[in-house]
């Protein structure tokens, strides 16, 4: 996305870290843990003792420590820390290990919150809010959350609050699986929203979006190319569960989170097959040097590398078309909604 001309703020949700670790080196990532720990530990007794804490906002810092004066009540940072630029147009506000403490406070205040409590709220809404804040500093077309695979506390505010979300999947039957269970959870998360929604005065419901969010669609990734022997070039084997994906979103996840997009785009994978072979260790390559598949041949290899990738070139410099060709589709289909 940032590619094709659109600043992108993408947010690390996901507790094990996944997108911070491809993202940054590992020395970045210490320096920048390594100077939140009193903080994580107790913000406002550090803030106070610390006589030069604006200094802190004026280096990057987790999203845990945009998120923590939420989390322990206290009054919200006077600014807000820069993300991390990669690129010109893509940021990174990276994730912590310790995100799981702000998804207890989120379970431990939810009750609160159809009481109108206004921490409660706060807590729950505090990633949308801040997504929202830094992309009226920065200026950003979109921002993309980053979440782990569960459906906790954390998963049910931020899925809920988006305005679209995207469902990854493997072909095979645990992704069939996944996709039933986020159905469901959808359909209980969605009942709780209105009820809140119905309780909550109109001031204290301008704390949340104006609508629940809507399904964009799912991808296939990881799977095996079989050229020529179905119309998504997949072995027999993972082209039956692929093909069960789009009947088991029409079954588990409501018509009115999904109703903005057309036959076609419910039963084709995001990107049609642009994205979804595997790439083999062309992934592994590009963690290790922190770029995108496509930049890795141009990098400073190490000379073990050298030679593996120059002679893959092509390869690797050709993901970048198929992952345009991805982000093309999830932003066409983000333009069928009403935002």
């Amino acid at each position: 996305m940032a590619e094709l001309g659109k600043k992108t703020l993408v947010v690390d949700l996901d507790p094990q870290c996944n997108l911070t670790i491809f993202a940054l080196p590992d020395e970045v990532i210490w320096k920048t843990w390594s100077k939140e720990d009193d903080y994580i530990d107790d913000f406002n007794s550090t803030r106070e003792k610390n006589p030069q804490f604006e200094d802190v906002l004026k280096e990057p810092r987790s999203v845990h420590f945009v998120l923590k004066p939420t989390e322990d009540g206290t009054a919200e940072l006077p600014s807000l820390p820069p993300p991390f630029a990669l690129t010109p147009n893509l940021h990174l506000l990276p994730g912590r290990l310790t995100l799981h403490f702000y998804e207890d406070k989120i379970a431990s205040r939810w009750s609160d919150i159809y009481q109108g409590d206004p921490l409660a709220i706060r807590t729950v809404t505090r990633a949308r809010s801040i997504a929202e804040e830094y992309a009226e500093i920065y200026g950003y077309d979109i921002v993309i959350f980053d979440t782990s695979p569960s459906l906790g506390a954390l998963n049910k505010a931020v899925i809920s609050l988006v305005d679209g979300f995207v469902v990854p999947c493997n072909p095979d039957m645990f992704s069939l699986y996944g996709i039933r269970n986020i159905g469901n959870s959808l359909s209980i998360w969605k009942k709780q929203f209105e009820t809140i929604f119905h309780l909550l005065s109109v001031e204290k419901r301008s704390n949340f979006p104006e609508d629940f969010v809507r399904f964009l669609g799912f991808t296939i990734y990881n799977a095996k190319k079989y050229g020529g022997t179905n119309e998504w070039d997949l072995a027999t084997a993972h082209y039956n569960f692929a093909k069960q994906i789009p009947t088991t979103i029409k079954q588990y996840i409501k018509k009115e989170i999904r109703s903005h997009l057309s036959s076609s785009q419910l039963e084709t994978p995001i990107g049609e097959t642009a994205v979804m072979h595997t790439h083999s260790t062309l992934p592994s390559m590009a963690q290790k040097y922190h770029l995108p598949i496509w930049k890795v041949p141009s990098a400073q290899l190490e000379g073990s590398d050298r030679a593996t990738i120059a002679g893959n070139r092509a390869t690797y410099e050709g993901t970048r078309l198929k992952y345009q060709q991805f982000a093309k589709d999830v932003l066409n289909r983000l333009s069928t909604l009403d935002i």
